[in-house]
């Protein structure tokens, strides 16, 4: 084989190498309820690349076949390629036939390994870690093209190396085990507290965070008789001689028995001082989200963040208005904090 050839050969060894290692660290690094969402966002590549997360124990076989066989083929075709290129010239310096053969192999597999570790893994790992989701849904297409091929191969192999596993008492799997649920992490903060690991506070605080989102907003509103509003007719003195009167800063927005909205004492003073004072009630309310009594504390912060408010209505399941929740409420109860006065809650 000509040199040139040689070197092409080893080019497209380490652009293979590269791919395998860089597609096998991408499917592993990369994040699964990412994948999901970049799945269902139509984006190409990302349904290949679920498919390879869930048979990940084949995938990553194939990956370590691809690489062992470029690692053979640079082997047997680049090192010798380089060695023998080198031998002939050390020999017209005057090296003798052994000497000048030693160190033209030795030279010849610095070089190489050198290129494979650089250029075939390290590089390739380093930009997939660094890139995992758009990695992934960008090599596994073509990824999961070459393990078609050699899948019964692979699989074959992969059942050797189970067997092996199961008789070391190891249950082999398939993909990697999902993160920790709910209830796995409040043991695991109950231990660490009660090994001294964190404090009792700390312990409480995140205890907290992880069991209050499931409980429901109900009993957590403010009821609707203690609810203060103004008629979505009402002008800016009225909205302001209300919030005064009732020590509060927002008030609910009615027209008849509908909620449209909530409005800020501060905007109208802000309309005020820009001698809109024609301007009603209806027209400085802000929408709120509306949640149910059986919605969880969690769902609401989430419809609060969503819509950008600091408050809800709570209705029953006729739509009957109950109640009112605020964010400061929600927070409180997580954090079980002392909620705020009822007078400052609106």
């Amino acid at each position: 084989m000509s040199f040139p050839m040689a070197l092409f050969l080893t080019v497209l060894l380490l652009i293979g190498s590269g791919f395998f290692v860089a597609a096998e660290f991408a499917l592993v690094a990369a994040r699964r309820h990412r994948m999901e969402k970049a799945a269902s966002d139509g984006r190409r590549g990302a349904k290949a690349a679920l498919a390879g997360m869930r048979e990940l124990s084949l995938m990553l076989a194939g990956a370590q076949l691809g690489i062992t066989v470029c690692t053979l083929g640079l082997g047997s075709i680049s090192k010798p390629a380089i060695s023998h290129e080198l031998d002939p010239l050390l020999h017209r310096w005057g090296l003798p036939s052994g000497v000048s053969y030693g160190v033209s192999f030795a030279f010849a597999m610095i070089v190489v390994v050198f290129l494979h570790m650089v250029v075939g893994e390290m590089a390739p790992k380093s930009w997939a870690i660094a890139h995992p989701e758009r990695s992934a849904m960008l090599l596994s297409p073509a990824f999961r093209a070459v393990v078609k091929v050699v899948r019964p191969l692979i699989g074959g192999l992969n059942k050797v190396s189970n067997t092996l596993v199961r008789l070391c008492r190891v249950t082999p799997r398939d993909e990697l085990a999902p993160v920790h649920d709910r209830e796995q992490l409040t043991h695991l903060v109950t231990e660490s507290a009660r090994l001294g690991l964190i404090s009792e506070h700390d312990s409480e605080l995140i205890t907290n965070s992880l069991t209050e989102p499931d409980s429901p907003v109900g009993d957590l509103q403010t009821p609707a008789a203690q609810i203060t509003s103004v008629p979505a007719a009402a002008g800016i003195d009225d909205i302001l001689s209300t919030a005064a009167a009732h020590d509060r800063s927002r008030l609910l927005v009615f027209e008849g028995p509908l909620v449209v909205g909530s409005v800020h004492a501060r905007d109208a003073l802000i309309a005020r001082a820009r001698d809109r004072t024609e301007v009603t009630a209806r027209e400085l309310a802000r929408p709120v989200p509306e949640l149910a009594a059986k919605d969880t504390l969690g769902h609401a912060i989430e419809q609060l963040r969503r819509h950008r408010a600091s408050l809800a209505v709570v209705s029953d399941d006729t739509g009957r208005l109950t109640g009112m929740v605020t964010l400061d409420d929600l927070l409180a109860r997580l954090t079980h904090a002392a909620p705020p006065p009822i007078g400052t809650r609106q």
